[in-house]
């Protein structure tokens, strides 16, 4: 893969691994998540957006759009079936209303980019490849992880690990740090919210909890209320990564309502309504339950 497609890079994080990281964002993801926080990830291809905010309602998009490319009802609508690109549409638009939703790059260019944070990632910083699913792109994945390594910054990965185990062990020697999602452990209900299976997933795991790189490994959970968070759920998962190895490390991720006003912009409808992040108090009940079941290394943000 000469190329890949990022939809965000998110400089000065704190939250996607140790020190001051720059996160990259990949297009493309397996999963269908019904809570999906990034939207703008699912399709590997890149998709035209619509900035409402920036938008003049001047219309000549629909003057110059080409056949079966929009609708226009008081904004254009894509028609993502559409065989060409848009880039007409984007170049004509004299707001900036219409703008692609990611960027293509070279390895070499994208590790440019990351190189420019380099100074910030003292003190235990580095770069955190994140989606989408940043597996999806895996062999240009590898090629950036390489240059990261020979370059002595920390590479970090967010990942459902919804892979092949034989792209994962490719991967993971240039990793430091490894988080990886399992979200539900039933298999039916996983299939139910996610559209996928959960043995790939849960095989990966297993996998890394008892290879040689299992101390870099943090397992999450996103709490999502009615459907991940559950007192069923969280034991479920705890009593099969504890049993793998008793030492591993785990989060509970608190339900973050934010996302939702990112589907506008790919006209998607958000389907979780009027939920709010869990309180400290019924944070530390799921806690308590992971605690239950004899899981020592609680990860905290």
């Amino acid at each position: 893969m000469k190329t890949s497609n990022i939809f965000d890079m998110k400089r000065f994080a704190i939250h996607d691994g140790y020190g001051i990281r720059t996160t990259v964002f990949f297009k493309g993801c397996p999963l269908r998540c019904k809570w999906c926080q990034n939207p703008e990830g699912l399709s590997l291809k890149p998709r035209p957006i619509y900035l409402k905010n920036q938008c003049i309602h001047c219309r000549i998009c629909e003057k110059t759009a080409k056949k079966g490319q929009i609708n226009y009802d008081k904004r254009p609508y894509f028609h993502l079936d559409y065989e060409g690109d848009f880039q007409n549409l984007v170049k004509v638009c004299p707001s900036g209303a219409i703008q692609y939703d990611s960027q293509s790059y070279t390895v070499s260019e994208l590790f440019e980019k990351i190189k420019e944070d380099q100074v910030f990632f003292r003190n235990g910083g580095g770069v955190t490849f994140s989606g989408g699913e940043p597996l999806m792109q895996g062999q240009f994945l590898i090629e950036i992880l390489k240059k990261c390594k020979e370059e002595g910054i920390h590479t970090a990965i967010e990942s459902s690990f919804y892979a092949n185990v034989e792209l994962v062990k490719e991967v993971i020697p240039y990793l430091d740090l490894i988080y990886c999602d399992l979200k539900i452990f039933d298999e039916k209900r996983h299939e139910e919210l996610t559209g996928v299976s959960s043995k790939m997933i849960k095989n990966n795991i297993k996998y890394l909890l008892t290879s040689e790189h299992k101390d870099k490994v943090i397992i999450r959970t996103p709490l999502i209320p009615t459907m991940t968070a559950t007192d069923e759920n969280i034991t479920q998962i705890v009593q099969f990564i504890v049993e793998l190895y008793p030492n591993v490390k785990y989060e509970l991720l608190n339900y973050n309502p934010l996302a939702s006003s990112k589907y506008d912009l790919v006209d998607l409808k958000y389907s979780i309504k009027d939920v709010k992040p869990y309180t400290k108090d019924e944070m530390e009940h799921f806690y308590q339950i992971v605690r239950d079941n004899i899981l020592k290394n609680i990860v905290k943000e």
